[in-house]
């Protein structure tokens, strides 16, 4: 395991909980298990071939990952009932942005 695999991972399990925990204290469990979810758009990669290329960057190249489906989760952020989900999307999307920089 390396620098980029601890800073990806991170990003993805560890950074939310702390944001989950810090500014929704009320919900937080709620609002990790929205952060996790939202990993879910990484289903995505199996319609790409290969699933899994260490080189390729997923910002743009997936469907939900696209800046059409970024565009989407940011207009999201604008509605009470889908704000923290389209937040978790954006981090998550953020995360895959510095991943094709490490």
């Amino acid at each position: 395991m390396n620098f980029k695999f601890f800073i990806h991972y991170g990003l993805h399990f560890v950074v939310p909980f702390f944001i989950a925990f810090l500014f929704f204290r009320k919900q937080w469990k709620t609002v990790y298990l929205i952060f996790l979810l939202s990993m879910l758009v990484d289903l995505d990669h199996l319609l790409a071939n290969p699933i899994f290329d260490k080189n390729r960057c997923s910002i743009n190249f997936h469907p939900l990952h696209s800046y059409i489906a970024i565009a989407i989760y940011f207009i999201g952020l604008f509605f009470k009932k889908t704000r923290i989900l389209c937040f978790a999307l954006l981090f998550h999307m953020l995360t895959d942005f510095i991943d094709c920089y490490l």
